[in-house]
């Protein structure tokens, strides 16, 4: 078995681990944990991202999910300030959504390895070594929705900062 190999499965199951943390969590029922959790998940799916030689994805991958995205959740938990009562009831109907939804994510990822067949060859595709063709695209032919997406982060910072200020006059 190469170092790549080893990596590979390293990440994986530090992904795969961490990801049924962040939703089952036997150790601690705190938010926060589970948190913690999703960041460590976003970077060892960086490091997969970093052993398939895509650079730049595993460090939007750290940067923005890890870092900005991250940020924001933990800041939505501190200004909710849930009680442990609140956290601890399960509801049957909560119980039953999640289940079906386990249930049709794993009937689609069944149906897509039966039609795809693992182990095959797949095709190559040729990949561009920078991110210029992107900059390029998106300050151009999507410049507009570029910029709509600033307004909606800008309007949802504002925001925030309102909520977190209610006691104020």
């Amino acid at each position: 078995m190469s170092l790549p190999d080893l990596l590979f499965y390293g990440f994986a199951l530090v992904a795969l681990v961490s990801g049924v943390l962040v939703v089952w969590n036997p150790f601690s029922r705190n938010p926060v944990n589970s948190a913690l959790f999703l960041v460590v998940t976003i970077l060892a799916l960086s490091g997969l991202f970093v052993l398939l030689r895509a650079y730049f994805v595993a460090a939007v991958q750290v940067l923005v999910y890890a870092g900005a995205v991250m940020v924001l959740f933990l800041f939505v938990l501190m200004l909710l300030d849930l009680r442990e009562e609140a956290r601890r009831r399960l509801r049957l109907a909560t119980l039953m959504t999640g289940l079906v939804a386990v249930g049709l994510a794993t009937g689609l990822l069944l149906r897509a390895l039966w039609q795809n067949r693992p182990g095959e060859a797949l095709p190559s595709m040729a990949m561009e070594g920078t991110v210029h063709p992107l900059g390029r695209l998106l300050f151009t032919d999507y410049l507009l929705p570029l910029q709509g997406m600033g307004l909606l982060l800008l309007v949802a910072m504002i925001g925030v900062i309102i909520l977190s200020k209610r006691d104020l006059p």
